[in-house]
């Protein structure tokens, strides 16, 4: 066979490869990791409603919900004037909103190879580009209570 033959072969191989790792799915954020998100961020408060500009027991900004896909409650046009109120301040679309940023944004944030909750914590506390960012203690601390708890 020629050199040119097995040089192709290599080049597509390595084409392969890296196709394959970019095309592995997004692992999905468990109802637990959500739970826990929710418990550190608020103690998963649902009534608190908005309060600056974050809403919700996740305490989700109007970028974060419009980044997610703008996922609203009960059907509700995403261009209603209270669709991002409504939406983040109910437990469930709250939770949905997260999902999808998540789909959207999850990365490896803490350097260990995989993209689990300890990832998604950090990209929903420190934002999707300053996710290698530490949690500050209380925050980590709940978050590491309730997953020892409950995962």
């Amino acid at each position: 066979m020629s050199r040119q033959f097995y040089q192709i072969v290599g080049i597509l191989a390595c084409f392969l490869t890296f196709a394959g790792i970019y095309a592995q799915d997004t692992p999905s954020v468990s109802k637990i990791c959500l739970g826990c998100i929710c418990e550190a961020a608020s103690g998963c408060n649902t009534t608190l409603g908005c309060n600056g500009d974050v809403c919700g027991p996740f305490r989700i900004t109007w970028a974060y919900w419009a980044d997610a896909g703008k996922p609203t409650l009960n059907n509700e046009a995403n261009t209603n004037e209270g669709a991002y109120a409504n939406c983040v301040n109910d437990a469930f679309c709250a939770g949905r909103t997260v999902e999808g940023y998540m789909n959207k944004f999850a990365r490896d944030c803490n350097g260990d190879s995989v993209i689990n909750c300890d990832d998604f914590i950090r990209i929903h506390r420190n934002g999707r580009n300053a996710c290698t960012a530490p949690l500050n203690n209380k925050y980590e601390n709940i978050y590491k209570l309730c997953m020892q708890t409950f995962g």
